[in-house]
């Protein structure tokens, strides 16, 4: 089963996608996001061209946890989202990735505009991972 992550941002959105066991996330590619229908109209093609089952969006929460105007905004997009797509649309807290992106960014000797084009994705690829990390089964502890 394939998922797509998204990391919903005004201006570009990075997406990442899952491999068939929906255990490993890669880097899939950065939209424009400021024509929201546009965007739209692209992910609903991007969905069917991948064969995705399931959306996973980021939830920028606030560090405190509370939800602010971006938060909303990305709870309103995952709606229209599900009502568009017909598929499972999960919110996955999101906080700080954009952060550990832009450092493992930094840290791959990326620069300024490149660094720019790519921490989208990055972002993306967190914020799935994460959900997919969740979803594993756990193996019984041995103690």
């Amino acid at each position: 089963m394939r998922i797509l992550g998204i990391d919903l941002g005004r201006r570009r959105v990075g997406l990442a996608l899952s491999d068939p066991s929906g255990v490993l996330a890669t880097s899939l590619e950065t939209l424009d996001g400021r024509d929201r229908d546009a965007l739209v109209a692209q992910l609903r093609s991007r969905v069917r061209e991948l064969g995705v089952e399931e959306v996973v969006v980021g939830l920028p929460r606030r560090t405190d946890g509370t939800l602010g105007p971006e938060a909303l905004a990305a709870q309103n997009f995952a709606d229209r989202l599900a009502r568009v797509l017909g598929l499972p649309i999960h919110l996955e807290d999101e906080r700080l990735t954009t952060v550990q992106a832009h450092r493992s960014m930094q840290e791959a000797g990326a620069r300024g505009a490149e660094r720019r084009k790519a921490v989208d994705r990055v972002a993306a690829v967190l914020i799935l991972q994460t959900f997919l990390d969740r979803r594993q089964p756990r193996p019984e502890d041995p103690w």
